[in-house]
Protein backbone atom coordinates (compact mmCIF):
# COMPACT_ATOMS: atom_id res chain seq x y z
CA UNK A 1 0.00 0.00 0.00
CA UNK A 2 2.98 2.50 0.60
CA UNK A 3 4.03 2.03 -2.72
CA UNK A 4 0.89 1.70 -4.47
CA UNK A 5 0.22 5.31 -2.44
CA UNK A 6 3.51 6.85 -3.48
CA UNK A 7 3.24 5.73 -7.09
CA UNK A 8 -0.33 7.19 -7.10
CA UNK A 9 -0.09 10.28 -4.74
CA UNK A 10 3.63 11.41 -5.54
CA UNK A 11 4.00 10.27 -9.07
CA UNK A 12 0.96 10.34 -11.40
CA UNK A 13 -0.47 12.58 -8.78
CA UNK A 14 1.98 15.24 -9.48
CA UNK A 15 1.89 16.80 -13.17
CA UNK A 16 5.07 17.86 -12.94
CA UNK A 17 6.95 15.07 -11.74
CA UNK A 18 4.93 13.14 -13.88
CA UNK A 19 5.72 15.35 -16.84
CA UNK A 20 9.53 15.42 -15.86
CA UNK A 21 9.66 11.76 -15.43
CA UNK A 22 8.27 11.41 -19.18
CA UNK A 23 10.84 13.29 -20.49
CA UNK A 24 13.62 11.97 -18.42
CA UNK A 25 12.71 8.62 -20.24
CA UNK A 26 12.49 9.80 -23.68
CA UNK A 27 15.00 11.68 -23.68
CA UNK A 28 17.52 8.43 -22.01
CA UNK A 29 15.68 6.61 -24.74
CA UNK A 30 17.27 8.67 -27.10
CA UNK A 31 20.31 8.35 -25.60
CA UNK A 32 20.83 12.40 -25.25
CA UNK A 33 24.07 14.28 -23.86
CA UNK A 34 23.56 14.03 -19.74
CA UNK A 35 24.08 17.71 -19.96
CA UNK A 36 20.38 17.62 -22.66
CA UNK A 37 18.56 15.40 -20.06
CA UNK A 38 19.08 17.30 -17.35
CA UNK A 39 18.03 20.19 -19.03
CA UNK A 40 15.30 18.61 -20.60
CA UNK A 41 13.60 17.04 -17.67
CA UNK A 42 13.68 19.86 -15.43
CA UNK A 43 12.65 22.11 -17.82
CA UNK A 44 9.40 21.03 -18.63
CA UNK A 45 8.72 20.53 -14.92
CA UNK A 46 9.60 24.54 -15.14
CA UNK A 47 7.20 24.55 -17.59
CA UNK A 48 4.89 22.47 -16.56
CA UNK A 49 4.74 24.75 -13.27
CA UNK A 50 4.26 28.30 -15.66
CA UNK A 51 1.68 26.91 -17.27
CA UNK A 52 0.20 26.11 -13.86
CA UNK A 53 0.57 28.95 -11.91
CA UNK A 54 -1.07 31.37 -15.12
CA UNK A 55 -4.15 28.51 -14.73
CA UNK A 56 -4.34 29.47 -10.91
CA UNK A 57 -3.93 33.08 -11.43
CA UNK A 58 -7.05 32.70 -14.28
CA UNK A 59 -9.20 31.01 -11.52
CA UNK A 60 -8.14 31.97 -8.31
CA UNK A 61 -7.34 35.80 -8.76
CA UNK A 62 -9.91 36.90 -11.47
CA UNK A 63 -12.46 34.81 -12.62
CA UNK A 64 -13.49 33.53 -9.31
CA UNK A 65 -15.70 37.10 -8.48
CA UNK A 66 -17.87 36.22 -11.21
CA UNK A 67 -18.39 32.50 -9.73
CA UNK A 68 -18.74 34.00 -6.91
CA UNK A 69 -21.51 36.25 -7.22
CA UNK A 70 -23.34 33.50 -9.34
CA UNK A 71 -23.25 31.44 -6.12
CA UNK A 72 -24.29 34.20 -3.86
CA UNK A 73 -27.39 35.19 -6.26
CA UNK A 74 -28.41 31.26 -6.84
CA UNK A 75 -30.23 29.27 -3.49
CA UNK A 76 -28.18 26.26 -2.09
CA UNK A 77 -27.72 23.80 -5.16
CA UNK A 78 -28.66 21.08 -2.29
CA UNK A 79 -28.72 20.72 1.12
CA UNK A 80 -26.78 17.42 0.83
CA UNK A 81 -22.80 17.83 1.40
CA UNK A 82 -20.67 15.25 -1.06
CA UNK A 83 -19.36 12.36 0.63
CA UNK A 84 -15.65 11.83 1.46
CA UNK A 85 -14.04 10.34 -1.55
CA UNK A 86 -11.04 9.71 0.02
CA UNK A 87 -12.53 6.40 1.83
CA UNK A 88 -12.00 5.43 -1.91
CA UNK A 89 -8.11 6.71 -2.42
CA UNK A 90 -7.05 2.95 -2.70
CA UNK A 91 -10.14 2.00 -5.32
CA UNK A 92 -9.32 5.34 -6.92
CA UNK A 93 -5.19 4.46 -7.20
CA UNK A 94 -5.66 1.15 -8.32
CA UNK A 95 -7.91 2.38 -11.41
CA UNK A 96 -5.68 4.95 -12.36
CA UNK A 97 -2.50 2.62 -12.79
CA UNK A 98 -4.48 -0.33 -14.39
CA UNK A 99 -6.19 2.16 -16.47
CA UNK A 100 -2.49 3.95 -18.08
CA UNK A 101 -1.29 0.65 -18.33
CA UNK A 102 -3.79 -0.39 -20.80
CA UNK A 103 -3.38 2.88 -22.55
CA UNK A 104 0.14 1.66 -23.45
CA UNK A 105 -0.54 -1.29 -24.36
CA UNK A 106 -3.18 -0.37 -26.27
CA UNK A 107 -1.31 2.47 -27.96
CA UNK A 108 1.26 -0.10 -28.84
CA UNK A 109 -0.28 -2.85 -30.68
CA UNK A 110 -3.00 -0.80 -32.36
CA UNK A 111 -3.79 2.53 -34.64
CA UNK A 112 -4.82 4.79 -31.89
CA UNK A 113 -1.54 5.99 -30.78
CA UNK A 114 -1.98 8.35 -28.45
CA UNK A 115 -0.87 8.48 -24.81
CA UNK A 116 -2.93 9.81 -21.83
CA UNK A 117 -0.52 12.56 -19.92
CA UNK A 118 -2.80 14.79 -18.04
CA UNK A 119 -1.38 14.33 -14.95
CA UNK A 120 -4.35 15.57 -12.73
CA UNK A 121 -7.05 14.11 -15.20
CA UNK A 122 -5.25 10.82 -14.40
CA UNK A 123 -6.31 11.24 -11.01
CA UNK A 124 -10.43 13.04 -11.99
CA UNK A 125 -11.22 10.72 -14.54
CA UNK A 126 -11.06 7.28 -11.86
CA UNK A 127 -12.51 9.65 -9.24
CA UNK A 128 -15.83 10.67 -11.26
CA UNK A 129 -16.02 6.51 -12.52
CA UNK A 130 -16.01 5.51 -8.77
CA UNK A 131 -18.47 8.33 -7.69
CA UNK A 132 -20.85 7.41 -9.79
CA UNK A 133 -20.41 3.48 -9.17
CA UNK A 134 -21.15 4.01 -5.98
CA UNK A 135 -23.89 6.30 -6.30
CA UNK A 136 -25.69 3.22 -8.22
CA UNK A 137 -25.04 0.96 -5.53
CA UNK A 138 -21.47 -0.99 -6.25
CA UNK A 139 -18.98 -2.14 -3.94
CA UNK A 140 -15.46 -3.91 -3.80
CA UNK A 141 -14.13 -5.60 -7.40
CA UNK A 142 -17.52 -5.00 -9.73
CA UNK A 143 -16.82 -0.85 -8.42
CA UNK A 144 -13.35 -1.22 -9.41
CA UNK A 145 -13.78 -2.55 -12.54
CA UNK A 146 -16.41 -0.95 -14.31
CA UNK A 147 -14.41 2.31 -13.30
CA UNK A 148 -11.12 0.91 -14.71
CA UNK A 149 -12.59 -0.12 -17.45
CA UNK A 150 -14.21 3.04 -17.88
CA UNK A 151 -11.09 5.49 -17.10
CA UNK A 152 -9.35 3.02 -19.96
CA UNK A 153 -11.55 3.69 -22.78
CA UNK A 154 -11.50 7.65 -21.84
CA UNK A 155 -8.09 7.59 -22.04
CA UNK A 156 -7.98 6.01 -25.44
CA UNK A 157 -10.96 7.19 -27.14
CA UNK A 158 -10.98 10.98 -26.11
CA UNK A 159 -7.44 11.49 -26.96
CA UNK A 160 -7.78 9.78 -30.26
CA UNK A 161 -11.42 11.74 -31.45
CA UNK A 162 -9.74 15.08 -30.41
CA UNK A 163 -6.36 14.39 -32.56
CA UNK A 164 -7.72 15.47 -35.93
CA UNK A 165 -9.67 18.23 -34.66
CA UNK A 166 -6.24 19.44 -32.81
CA UNK A 167 -4.65 19.24 -36.27
CA UNK A 168 -6.82 21.24 -37.44
CA UNK A 169 -6.03 23.62 -34.97
CA UNK A 170 -1.80 23.37 -34.71
CA UNK A 171 -1.34 21.87 -38.61
CA UNK A 172 0.75 19.43 -37.31
CA UNK A 173 0.40 16.19 -35.79
CA UNK A 174 3.06 15.94 -32.60
CA UNK A 175 0.12 16.14 -30.17
CA UNK A 176 -3.62 15.83 -29.04
CA UNK A 177 -6.00 16.67 -26.09
CA UNK A 178 -6.46 14.33 -23.22
CA UNK A 179 -9.10 16.84 -21.21
CA UNK A 180 -12.42 16.44 -20.71
CA UNK A 181 -13.62 18.92 -23.44
CA UNK A 182 -13.48 16.04 -25.96
CA UNK A 183 -17.60 15.77 -26.22
CA UNK A 184 -17.90 19.80 -26.60
CA UNK A 185 -14.53 20.30 -28.78
CA UNK A 186 -15.65 17.22 -30.89
CA UNK A 187 -19.71 19.33 -31.37
CA UNK A 188 -17.83 22.14 -31.85
CA UNK A 189 -15.77 21.04 -34.79
CA UNK A 190 -17.84 19.50 -36.58
CA UNK A 191 -21.03 21.58 -36.73
CA UNK A 192 -18.03 24.37 -37.55
CA UNK A 193 -17.09 22.43 -40.67
CA UNK A 194 -21.10 22.43 -41.92
CA UNK A 195 -21.99 26.54 -40.95
CA UNK A 196 -18.51 27.82 -40.75
CA UNK A 197 -16.18 29.53 -42.99
CA UNK A 198 -12.85 28.79 -41.28
CA UNK A 199 -11.22 31.55 -43.70
CA UNK A 200 -12.32 34.40 -41.84
CA UNK A 201 -10.58 33.19 -38.34
CA UNK A 202 -10.95 35.26 -34.80
CA UNK A 203 -7.14 35.43 -35.15
CA UNK A 204 -7.79 37.66 -38.39
CA UNK A 205 -9.84 40.47 -36.98
CA UNK A 206 -8.69 43.82 -38.22
CA UNK A 207 -8.67 46.51 -35.62
CA UNK A 208 -8.55 50.10 -36.66
CA UNK A 209 -5.13 51.83 -35.80
CA UNK A 210 -6.23 53.74 -33.10
CA UNK A 211 -7.42 50.14 -31.45
CA UNK A 212 -4.29 48.48 -32.43
CA UNK A 213 -3.72 47.61 -28.47
CA UNK A 214 -6.08 45.51 -28.82
CA UNK A 215 -4.18 42.52 -30.59
CA UNK A 216 -2.77 41.85 -27.52
CA UNK A 217 -4.98 39.16 -25.96
CA UNK A 218 -3.68 40.17 -22.58
CA UNK A 219 -5.62 43.19 -23.20
CA UNK A 220 -8.64 42.09 -24.95
CA UNK A 221 -8.91 39.85 -22.46
CA UNK A 222 -8.70 41.89 -19.42
CA UNK A 223 -11.12 44.80 -20.85
CA UNK A 224 -13.96 42.00 -21.49
CA UNK A 225 -13.42 40.90 -17.86
CA UNK A 226 -13.88 44.40 -16.77
CA UNK A 227 -16.93 44.87 -18.60
CA UNK A 228 -18.26 41.57 -17.24
CA UNK A 229 -17.38 41.98 -13.64
CA UNK A 230 -19.60 45.77 -14.01
CA UNK A 231 -22.23 44.33 -15.70
CA UNK A 232 -22.15 41.30 -12.87
CA UNK A 233 -22.10 44.45 -10.69
CA UNK A 234 -25.51 46.13 -11.93
CA UNK A 235 -26.86 42.57 -11.47
CA UNK A 236 -26.31 42.63 -8.21
CA UNK A 237 -27.41 45.47 -7.47
CA UNK A 238 -30.66 45.03 -9.14
CA UNK A 239 -31.37 41.81 -7.25
CA UNK A 240 -30.50 43.95 -3.87
CA UNK A 241 -26.76 42.40 -2.99
CA UNK A 242 -24.45 45.07 -2.10
CA UNK A 243 -21.42 43.45 -4.51
CA UNK A 244 -18.75 44.96 -1.68
CA UNK A 245 -20.22 42.55 0.70
CA UNK A 246 -20.85 39.66 -1.86
CA UNK A 247 -16.63 40.55 -3.59
CA UNK A 248 -15.57 40.72 0.35
CA UNK A 249 -14.03 44.14 0.11
CA UNK A 250 -16.69 46.28 1.84
CA UNK A 251 -15.51 48.08 4.94
CA UNK A 252 -11.67 47.51 3.82
CA UNK A 253 -9.99 50.42 1.95
CA UNK A 254 -10.56 48.89 -1.35
CA UNK A 255 -13.35 50.36 -3.68
CA UNK A 256 -15.04 48.77 -5.92
CA UNK A 257 -12.91 50.15 -8.94
CA UNK A 258 -10.05 48.99 -7.56
CA UNK A 259 -11.86 45.77 -6.74
CA UNK A 260 -13.09 45.31 -10.53
CA UNK A 261 -9.20 46.65 -12.22
CA UNK A 262 -7.44 44.44 -10.28
CA UNK A 263 -9.40 41.02 -11.31
CA UNK A 264 -9.41 42.60 -14.55
CA UNK A 265 -5.81 42.87 -14.80
CA UNK A 266 -5.18 39.64 -13.36
CA UNK A 267 -6.86 37.70 -16.02
CA UNK A 268 -3.97 39.68 -18.24
CA UNK A 269 -1.63 38.53 -16.49
CA UNK A 270 -2.64 34.78 -15.88
CA UNK A 271 -3.24 34.51 -19.69
CA UNK A 272 0.32 35.92 -19.98
CA UNK A 273 1.90 33.10 -17.77
CA UNK A 274 0.18 30.79 -19.12
CA UNK A 275 0.73 30.86 -22.80
CA UNK A 276 4.22 30.95 -21.69
CA UNK A 277 4.03 27.88 -19.50
CA UNK A 278 2.45 26.07 -22.79
CA UNK A 279 5.51 27.09 -25.14
CA UNK A 280 7.63 26.03 -22.66
CA UNK A 281 6.35 22.91 -21.83
CA UNK A 282 5.63 21.75 -26.25
CA UNK A 283 8.81 22.74 -26.07
CA UNK A 284 10.33 20.24 -24.44
CA UNK A 285 7.58 17.55 -24.08
CA UNK A 286 6.88 16.99 -27.55
CA UNK A 287 10.51 15.98 -28.29
CA UNK A 288 11.89 14.40 -25.43
CA UNK A 289 8.65 12.04 -26.17
CA UNK A 290 10.08 11.07 -29.67
CA UNK A 291 12.07 8.37 -27.41
CA UNK A 292 9.09 6.39 -25.97
CA UNK A 293 7.58 6.68 -29.56
CA UNK A 294 10.63 5.31 -30.84
CA UNK A 295 11.28 2.97 -28.67
CA UNK A 296 8.44 1.56 -26.61
CA UNK A 297 5.13 3.23 -27.88
CA UNK A 298 6.33 3.09 -32.01
CA UNK A 299 4.26 6.19 -33.45
CA UNK A 300 2.81 7.21 -30.19
CA UNK A 301 2.12 11.06 -29.42
CA UNK A 302 1.22 12.73 -26.61
CA UNK A 303 -2.41 13.73 -25.03
CA UNK A 304 -2.02 16.71 -22.88
CA UNK A 305 -3.78 19.43 -21.37
CA UNK A 306 -6.14 21.99 -22.58
CA UNK A 307 -4.35 24.62 -22.38
CA UNK A 308 -1.62 23.65 -25.18
CA UNK A 309 -3.83 24.97 -27.61
CA UNK A 310 -4.70 28.16 -25.97
CA UNK A 311 -1.78 30.01 -28.08
CA UNK A 312 -3.23 29.10 -31.45
CA UNK A 313 -6.20 31.33 -30.76
CA UNK A 314 -6.42 33.28 -27.98
CA UNK A 315 -9.29 35.80 -29.01
CA UNK A 316 -11.18 32.71 -30.01
CA UNK A 317 -10.69 31.87 -26.27
CA UNK A 318 -11.62 34.89 -25.12
CA UNK A 319 -14.98 34.81 -27.24
CA UNK A 320 -15.69 31.54 -26.57
CA UNK A 321 -15.59 32.03 -22.89
CA UNK A 322 -18.10 34.78 -23.17
CA UNK A 323 -20.84 33.87 -25.53
CA UNK A 324 -20.67 30.69 -23.18
CA UNK A 325 -21.49 32.47 -20.29
CA UNK A 326 -24.24 34.03 -21.93
CA UNK A 327 -25.93 30.95 -23.15
CA UNK A 328 -25.61 28.99 -20.13
CA UNK A 329 -27.07 31.58 -17.45
CA UNK A 330 -30.28 32.10 -20.06
CA UNK A 331 -30.59 28.48 -20.44
CA UNK A 332 -30.33 27.67 -16.84
CA UNK A 333 -33.30 30.28 -16.61
CA UNK A 334 -35.03 28.67 -18.88
CA UNK A 335 -34.89 25.32 -17.08
CA UNK A 336 -35.24 26.24 -13.93
CA UNK A 337 -37.22 23.32 -11.68
CA UNK A 338 -36.31 20.78 -14.69
CA UNK A 339 -33.81 19.21 -12.75
CA UNK A 340 -33.37 17.69 -8.98
CA UNK A 341 -30.46 20.76 -8.08
CA UNK A 342 -29.92 24.09 -8.65
CA UNK A 343 -27.53 24.60 -11.51
CA UNK A 344 -25.55 27.54 -12.07
CA UNK A 345 -23.17 28.73 -14.44
CA UNK A 346 -19.68 27.00 -14.28
CA UNK A 347 -17.33 29.50 -14.77
CA UNK A 348 -14.65 27.10 -15.07
CA UNK A 349 -16.26 24.80 -17.61
CA UNK A 350 -16.55 27.91 -19.67
CA UNK A 351 -12.98 28.72 -19.86
CA UNK A 352 -11.32 25.75 -20.22
CA UNK A 353 -13.48 23.21 -21.64
CA UNK A 354 -15.98 25.50 -24.00
CA UNK A 355 -12.71 28.00 -24.96
CA UNK A 356 -11.24 24.87 -25.97
CA UNK A 357 -14.13 23.95 -28.15
CA UNK A 358 -14.75 27.53 -29.22
CA UNK A 359 -10.87 27.22 -30.59
CA UNK A 360 -11.57 24.11 -32.23
CA UNK A 361 -15.08 25.75 -33.77
CA UNK A 362 -12.93 28.35 -35.02
CA UNK A 363 -9.95 26.20 -36.36
CA UNK A 364 -12.90 24.40 -38.70
CA UNK A 365 -15.52 26.86 -39.08
CA UNK A 366 -13.50 30.49 -38.06
CA UNK A 367 -15.89 33.68 -36.48
CA UNK A 368 -19.02 31.53 -37.21
CA UNK A 369 -18.04 28.34 -35.85
CA UNK A 370 -16.33 29.58 -33.05
CA UNK A 371 -19.81 31.78 -31.83
CA UNK A 372 -21.88 29.03 -32.55
CA UNK A 373 -19.78 26.22 -30.70
CA UNK A 374 -19.50 27.98 -27.91
CA UNK A 375 -23.02 28.66 -27.55
CA UNK A 376 -23.91 25.40 -28.03
CA UNK A 377 -21.57 24.21 -25.94
CA UNK A 378 -22.94 26.53 -22.84
CA UNK A 379 -26.34 25.20 -23.53
CA UNK A 380 -25.14 21.53 -23.71
CA UNK A 381 -23.17 22.03 -20.63
CA UNK A 382 -26.35 23.08 -18.34
CA UNK A 383 -28.17 19.77 -19.29
CA UNK A 384 -25.46 17.10 -19.04
CA UNK A 385 -24.53 18.79 -15.12
CA UNK A 386 -28.87 18.66 -14.62
CA UNK A 387 -29.18 15.15 -15.66
CA UNK A 388 -26.11 14.18 -14.49
CA UNK A 389 -27.31 15.20 -10.57
CA UNK A 390 -29.37 11.89 -10.98
CA UNK A 391 -25.94 9.92 -11.09
CA UNK A 392 -24.03 11.88 -8.64
CA UNK A 393 -26.63 13.12 -6.23
CA UNK A 394 -24.91 10.90 -3.36
CA UNK A 395 -22.01 11.23 -3.72
CA UNK A 396 -20.70 14.48 -5.73
CA UNK A 397 -23.27 16.52 -7.22
CA UNK A 398 -21.78 19.64 -5.67
CA UNK A 399 -18.23 19.02 -6.86
CA UNK A 400 -19.72 18.55 -10.49
CA UNK A 401 -21.91 22.13 -10.33
CA UNK A 402 -18.68 23.06 -10.36
CA UNK A 403 -16.24 20.92 -12.62
CA UNK A 404 -19.12 18.92 -14.19
CA UNK A 405 -20.76 19.56 -17.75
CA UNK A 406 -18.55 17.70 -20.36
CA UNK A 407 -16.97 14.90 -20.11
CA UNK A 408 -17.52 14.15 -16.65
CA UNK A 409 -21.40 14.65 -16.37
CA UNK A 410 -21.48 12.76 -20.24
CA UNK A 411 -19.41 9.51 -19.23
CA UNK A 412 -20.23 9.85 -15.66
CA UNK A 413 -23.87 9.08 -17.24
CA UNK A 414 -23.24 6.55 -19.18
CA UNK A 415 -21.29 4.90 -16.57
CA UNK A 416 -24.33 5.53 -14.35
CA UNK A 417 -26.76 3.66 -16.15
CA UNK A 418 -24.68 0.84 -16.35
CA UNK A 419 -23.72 0.44 -12.44
CA UNK A 420 -27.09 0.25 -12.07
CA UNK A 421 -28.10 -2.58 -14.93
CA UNK A 422 -24.83 -4.28 -13.02
CA UNK A 423 -26.33 -3.60 -9.07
Amino acid sequence: MAVLNFIVNEIFGQGAIFLALIALIGLILQKKSFSEIVRGTVMTAIGFFVLTQGTAIITGNSIDGLAKAFNTMMPAASGKPDIDMSVYGTQIGIVMLIAFAVNLIFARITKWKSVFLTGHMLYWFPYVFIAAGVDAGLSGFKLVALAAVFTALYMIVSPNLMRPLVREVTGEDSFTIGHPTTILSVISGYLGKLVGNKKRSTEDITFPKGLGFLREVSITGSIVICLTYIVMALILMANGFVPGEVWGYAGGNTSIFTYIFTKSVYFGVGVTVMLLGVRMLIAEIVPAFQGIAEKVVPGAIPALDCPVVFSYAPNALIVGFIVAMITSTITIILTAGMFPTVIIPLTFTCFFEIGTAAIVGNATGGIRGCIIGAALSGVIMIFLVGFGSYFFGNTINNWMLVYGGQDFSLWGIIEGLIARLIA
